[in-house]
């Protein structure tokens, strides 16, 4: 029964530990890691390298998946390029049976590392908050080989009386009922990690053969999809895309895992005689690496082709302009806030067409979809705005969820105006006031090309225009009231001018603002691309 417990509270501490560390690594290089991983996807090998090396630091293939469903949601990247990313977490997730075989069973640093969860904790104590986040991910480093050394020493006392017997023989049928058992684990404990560790744990102490557990082994790498499969209910199309392309290549990554099963071990016994007695665990962790690189291997030259599969298997539905706000962003406010920002301007060139349908001598339909859909992805958006709210922890998150809001402000006001076409159709019938819709007109064709890359030379010429509107506003005005006063005029019909000559300056005002707003966001993110373009060139020149 001690055993039992002991087993039970090593995984405990090791999850645990795995926890904290991984949530801590996460917080400190989450603005790097999107950077890095913009950078380096322009092919699926680089892609792949990335998601690898990524996913080996932060010790989190969610960290590094979510990151690329971002990406994607936000348009940074395209969805082929994305998978690069995943294939290759899958590759860093096996650093974790490493440090477990190199450091904690064969140099066993548990009592060793004791004095660092003491360490972390004085960090986060007395700390500042990049510090406390150190001192998180120190402690949590600690706790993981604290958490080996107890599961160790549970699973020492099971030798007598729990054997490889007792499990599934080393049979096809055994095999596939041992990789069932990996499975379940994973999906119990939510982590693969922590059930390759107990694997190695069980190799080492001879509770279970190396066969027995590399069969379990397999089935834990294919049971981490499950994590990403649940995290695809109520996402976005993306979010589907990516969690489901990630369950089915790792479950042909199993297969091929299981048809290698014996021919690598046969293999290794040849090549280096008496390590599968000596050395089991290393034997199980290589074989855990060696089948994700082979995987990884066979996968990427077919990478464009699996993904038009999974394209075709998950098809666009819903609000295109909605597509990217998956709530699976939310704990990464910055990659939510790009979402954002992406989803309000495929808004904004929806408006701007619209506005200039209906100045315009255009007499085609307005599209009763898109008029729904930004109504619909208005709302979406205040939501998904106040939920960011609640998460953002630095102060440039702060300032870019505020452009947020300012800009999707003027994107719903410009919308309400657009509801009523008739009168700004009328603004176009009286030659007094169609200099007005020629000044906005302008507006838009400024802006309407340059969505995206929206410079200040082109907010200064759109404020120009603006004030232009607001002095002829005033003129007009003027007018009217002098043609209503001689009775040339009725007072109904003056107030209705008056009325679209107000409608119009409004809308010149608040196209304005939001093209200002536009541009800030956009020098933001160019600001941010320089900012890491010269730590980049510092890093080699240091180098």
């Amino acid at each position: 029964m001690t055993g039992i417990v002991q087993a039970l509270g090593g995984l405990g501490l090791f999850l645990f530990g795995m926890v904290i560390m991984t949530s801590a690594l996460r917080s400190l290089a989450d603005e790097k890691l999107r950077r890095l991983l913009a950078r380096t996807v322009d092919n699926p090998l680089k892609g792949a390298a990335t998601g690898a090396l990524s996913t080996a630091v932060l010790q989190s293939s969610s960290a590094t998946t979510v990151a690329a469903v971002g990406f994607v949601g936000a348009g940074l990247l395209t969805f082929p390029e994305s998978l690069g990313i995943i294939f290759g977490a899958n590759i860093g997730t096996t650093f974790t049976g490493w440090v477990v075989a190199l450091l904690g069973l064969k140099l066993n640093l548990g009592e060793a590392l004791l004095p660092t969860i003491l360490v972390g904790v004085l960090f986060q104590l007395t700390g500042r908050d990049r510090l406390k986040k150190i001192g998180m991910a120190i402690g949590g480093f600690g706790l993981i080989f604290v958490g080996i050394g107890v599961l160790q020493e549970g699973m020492s006392e099971f030798q007598d009386w729990v054997t490889p017997a007792q499990f599934p023989p080393d049979t096809l049928t055994g095999r596939l009922l041992l990789v069932l058992i990996g499975i379940v684990i994973t999906i119990v404990t939510q982590s693969s990690s922590a059930g390759v560790a107990a694997a190695l744990v069980a190799v080492h102490t001879n509770t279970i053969s190396l066969n027995q557990a590399a069969a379990m082994v397999i089935g834990m790498d294919v049971g981490t999809t499950a994590t990403a499969a649940f995290a695809t209910i109520g996402g976005n199309v993306q979010a589907r895309r990516t969690g489901f392309a990630h369950v089915i290549y790792n479950s042909l990554t199993g297969l091929c895992a299981f048809a290698l099963l014996s021919p690598y071990m046969n293999s290794v016994e040849r090549i280096l005689p008496g390590i599968k007695l000596n050395d089991p665990e290393m034997v199980l962790v290589g074989f855990h690496t060696f089948f994700n690189v082979i995987g990884v291997i066979a996968i990427l030259p077919f990478t464009h082709q699996f993904a038009e599969t999974i394209i075709r298997l998950f098809p666009e539905r819903g609000n295109p302009l909605t597509k990217q706000l998956s709530r699976s962003l939310l704990d990464h406010p910055t990659i939510a806030i790009a979402a954002a920002k992406n989803s309000m301007r495929e808004m904004a060139v929806i408006l701007l067409d619209e506005l200039h349908r209906q100045l315009g001598a255009r007499k085609t339909q307005p599209s009763v979809d898109q008029r729904s859909d930004v109504t619909e992805a208005i709302e979406q958006l205040n939501s998904y705005l106040d939920e960011i709210a609640a998460r953002f922890p630095s102060a440039q998150q702060v300032s870019d969820y505020l452009e947020c809001v300012h800009l999707l402000d003027h994107l719903r006001r410009i919308h309400l105006r657009l509801r009523n076409e008739k009168r700004l159709r009328k603004c176009r019938a009286d030659t007094e006031i169609s200099a007005m819709s020629d000044q906005l007109m302008a507006s838009i064709e400024l802006v309407s090309g340059t969505i995206g890359s929206i410079s200040s030379e082109i907010v200064e010429r759109v404020q120009l225009l603006n004030r232009d509107s607001k002095i002829a506003m005033k003129e007009y005005r003027k007018q009217v009231v002098q043609r209503a006063s001689n009775g040339t005029l009725s007072t109904k019909e003056a107030i209705r001018l008056m009325d679209a000559a107000r409608s119009l300056r409004r809308l010149s005002y608040h196209l304005w603002r939001m093209t200002s707003h536009l541009s800030e966001l956009e020098a933001e993110e160019k600001s941010k691309e320089q900012e890491q373009t010269q730590a980049s060139n510092t890093s080699e020149f240091s180098d």
